[in-house]
This record gives C-alpha cells, sequence and structure tokens, in this order.
C-alpha cells in the first residue's frame, strides 16, 4: 500500500515513466527553474553557541489531555554561523511528564563560515518519557545570496541551560 501511495505521488507531481508491476505510465517532465549547471558540492562542518527567546501567543482553551501551544521564536547566533532567525512553533505537552512535540519553522539570516545569506530550517521533535528525538534540516532550496543550494541537518544540545549547535552541511562551491 506505501509504494502504491508513493507511486501516486511521483506520478502527481511527474518524474518520468513510473512502472507498477505491468502498469506503465509516462509522465511529462515538468520544466525546472533549477540552473542545469553542476557545480562542485563540499561537505562542511560548523559550530557555535544561540540564544533563543520564545514569546508564547494567547493559549488555546486548555483541554483535558494534550494542549497545544504556540511561539513566536527569536535566535541569535554565534560562532561558525553568525546571524539572527525568526520563527514559529507548534508545541503539544501532554499530561504524562516528559512527553511532548513540536514542529517549527525558521528563516535564518547571516554569515555561515564566509557566506552570506538566508535560509530555512524546519524543526520536527518529540519527547517520549524522556527520550529526545529531534531532527532540525535546512528546507530544500531556501537558501539564498551565497547560500543558494544548502542542504544539511543541525543538531542542537542544551547544556548548563546554554544552546549549542553542530551543523553539516553541503554548499555548491563559490564560483
Amino acid at each position: 500500500m506505501h509504494r502504491f501511495l508513493i507511486i501516486l505521488i511521483l506520478t502527481a507531481v511527474g518524474v518520468g515513466t513510473i512502472e507498477y508491476g505491468a502498469y506503465t505510465k509516462n509522465q511529462a517532465q515538468v520544466p525546472s527553474n533549477v540552473p542545469k549547471e553542476k557545480k562542485a558540492i563540499m561537505t562542511t562542518h560548523a559550530s557555535g553557541t544561540f540564544e533563543v527567546k520564545m514569546t508564547q501567543h494567547s493559549p488555546d482553551d486548555k483541554a483535558e489531555g494534550a494542549t497545544v501551544d504556540r511561539f513566536s521564536l527569536n535566535k541569535t547566533f554565534q560562532g561558525d554561523l553568525e546571524g539572527t532567525s525568526k520563527g514559529d512553533m507548534l508545541a503539544v505537552s501532554t499530561p504524562v511528564q516528559g512527553s511532548a512535540g513540536y514542529v517549527a519553522m525558521e528563516q535564518v539570516t547571516g554569515t555561515l563560515n564566509g557566506r552570506t545569506g538566508t535560509f530555512a530550517l524546519q524543526h520536527t521533535g518529540t519527547m517520549n518519557r524522556g527520550a529526545p528525538q529531534l531532527s532540525v534540516t535546512v528546507v530544500p532550496d531556501s537558501g539564498t545570496g551565497q547560500l543558494v543550494g544548502l542542504a544539511g541537518k543541525m543538531e542542537i544540545k542544551i547544556a548548563d541551560g546554554k544552546h549549542f549547535y553542530d551543523f553539516v552541511f553541503t554548499v555548491a562551491e563559490k564560483p
């Protein structure tokens, strides 16, 4: 069933010929605005600290069970990434201590290892009775300026009340 749904999605976005058993469908290629020129790609590491200010929006009516809250995020990054970000977060807390979840989107503006521009980060986090799981990923094709083509994942750690980031990313070589 999952394979069938994936094939339907791929067919809908026009990725070419799709085969499923004896069924074959030729799908027209969607024109792309992405430049066809290939540039050298290098994997790079960046690390540092950041400060975050969270502002809670007016809370929804509190219902029994899980509660949804909304927050605005304002961050200042120091280290290999110098800049700021603004974003929004939705968080769910549960009556069970140590269980929660959140999603967030943020727009980062700054200089990353000497390259200036903007990019977006997507967060997905859960806490299952104290066991955390977090994914912070660069939104594909969100880079601007010298960060066009940026892709990567960021790890966030908190120790003694201080926030740290560790960012592994790729970006096209400078022209």
